[in-house]
């Protein structure tokens, strides 16, 4: 078998690996995006005092959200008990929808702790057919369409499941993040251009390392142009109302002390 083409995977071959992959992650508590928020964090929101991020570091602009007060509100591949529990405090109206049971259950556990209600819904984030046309107000979907082969279909069912007039957040990765090989970087070797764009393991990596990628339990993930993620926005029929760009941590990656890693798109369904 040619070591340089890997076996093409099928999305639900690759939807099934990310939830395995997301479920070791949660479940192990090492990242930063599985560690739900503390007590004096939802005490805070419910008094008003609270925000979240779509992106690492930067705080999402308050006036992107309007008034919270019983607005209904879809969480998009957002679970892990963050920032959904705390536009729940805020005064939303949550549904958590994500891939991975494990981090639906940790919304759920900080729901029920702190006494909130949180509805959750384990699913594709480019299937939203369990939803009506028009079920929600605000979309909140952190950087997670990496793991969704076709980011197109995650907008035009965005686009299809807010009322007119509402709002989807979303943060996604600079495409040219993917440029690098980081598991080679993080091992000390150079920081130099290493794939074509659009980026994706099932297609740039070797059978042998897309063998071992699923061996360690490591999500598969996407790249996508510029020209699909605020493009396809507004191709779906969105318009687009915010933008800004995010940095990491030199920690996190040493691209940080070259370029924003991550952006943030406010997108508005137009009455």
């Amino acid at each position: 078998m040619d070591q340089k083409k890997p076996v093409p995977i099928d999305h639900g071959d690759i939807l099934q690996l990310n939830r395995a992959a997301w479920d070791r992650q949660s479940q192990s508590g090492e990242s930063p995006w599985v560690q739900p928020v503390d007590e004096i964090t939802i005490s805070n929101a419910k008094q008003g005092i609270w925000s979240v991020i779509l992106t690492p570091t930067i705080e999402v602009p308050r006036d992107w959200f309007g008034n919270l007060q019983g607005k209904r509100i879809l969480g998009l591949a957002s679970g892990g008990g963050q920032q959904m529990p705390v536009l729940a405090a805020a005064g939303g109206r949550v549904t958590s929808f994500d891939n991975s049971p494990e981090q639906l259950a940790k919304d759920r556990v900080v729901a029920e702790h702190e006494g909130l209600e949180i509805t959750t819904v384990q699913g594709d984030m480019a299937d939203l057919g369990v939803f009506p046309d028009g079920s929600f107000d605000l979309i909140f979907h952190p950087v997670s369409n990496v793991f969704a082969p076709d980011v197109r279909v995650v907008w035009r069912e965005c686009f299809r499941v807010l009322d007119q007039g509402g709002s989807l957040l979303a943060g996604f990765m600079n495409p040219d993040y993917y440029l690098f090989d980081h598991e080679e970087i993080e091992n000390g070797g150079p920081l130099e251009v290493k794939f074509p764009l659009p980026y994706a393991d099932s297609e740039s990596l070797t059978t042998e390392e897309m063998n071992a990628r699923v061996q360690r339990g490591e999500a598969i993930e996407f790249s996508h142009s510029l020209d699909d993620q605020i493009g396809g926005q507004l191709d779906a029929g969105f318009s687009l109302a915010g933008f800004y760009e995010d940095r990491w941590s030199d920690e996190a990656t040493p691209l940080n002390s070259y370029m924003p890693t991550s952006m943030a798109t406010r997108a508005i369904k137009r009455e």
